[in-house]
């Protein structure tokens, strides 16, 4: 009778729950973890951080949630959730207005190009449920726009699925995360402005442990290398800025 090689049981499980504008970021840095973890598989999901605050709040066996917005993981916490003592703010998020049509959306115009009636779909991530929509429905409120520009609004679940409106040319400009466009598949399409980050309250992106996650050794290992100088220069690469330093 033959012999079936079996595949070694895996130590351990992370379950991360991951804000969509870490689409392409959060491959480079599990990746990065796998090097020194090769026995701990990581199952990660990536979306709206309104999306996972729910999710969890449900039940969702995540164990790490990392989140565009430090909001939804403090109301995690609040209810029961998640572990207080893990919480940190891992990067602040930059908002950028994208498009690939360069010569019908004039950038050197600043935002106040979308006043212009040749920019008839403009594109947000869903407000209710995305830091990046509500970062830039504040950016265009603060601006004056956006009572002026509503109606040629359309709305992504996500911030990824926002930026696949400009990208495929179904909105003719959008407000995206600009780590997005710092991955090799978007660095070279189109043009850009980043957004005054004066326009809007900071995208303060933080992580947590969540309830179930507190009882995983392997997650409080995850979450200590994301706080790392290596992931550090990873979050870097893709355009994230360092918080800044409490002890300053």
């Amino acid at each position: 009778m033959a012999t079936a090689w079996l595949k070694p049981a895996l130590a351990a499980t992370v379950a991360i729950a991951a804000a969509a504008d870490l689409t392409f970021c959060i491959e480079d840095l599990n990746k990065a973890y796998r090097q020194s973890h090769p026995d701990t598989e990581l199952k990660l999901s990536t979306g709206s951080s309104g999306n996972f605050y729910t999710q969890i709040e449900h039940g969702a066996p995540y164990d790490v949630f990392l989140s565009a917005d430090i909001s939804f993981p403090q109301k995690l916490i609040d209810e029961g959730f998640a572990d207080r003592s893990t919480l940190s703010v891992y990067s602040i998020g930059r908002l950028a207005l994208w498009t690939t049509k360069p010569d019908l959306v004039a950038l050197d115009k600043g935002i106040n190009v979308l006043r212009d009636p040749v920019v008839k779909r403009i594109a947000i991530a869903n407000p209710q449920f995305a830091p990046y929509g509500r970062a830039a429905k504040a950016a265009l409120e603060t601006a004056g726009l956006w009572n002026e520009i509503q109606s040629r609004v359309v709305t992504g679940e996500n911030i990824a699925q926002t930026a696949q409106f400009v990208q495929s040319g179904n909105a003719d400009a959008g407000f995206v995360a600009l780590s997005l466009l710092y991955t090799p598949t978007l660095r070279n399409v189109g043009r850009y402005i980043q957004v005054d980050p004066k326009l809007y309250p900071p995208l303060q992106q933080a992580m947590v442990l969540t309830k179930a996650g507190a009882g995983n050794s392997a997650a409080h290992d995850y979450l200590q290398f994301l706080a790392s100088q290596d992931a550090r220069k990873i979050f870097d690469s893709y355009g994230f800025e360092a918080p800044a330093d409490p002890a300053k």
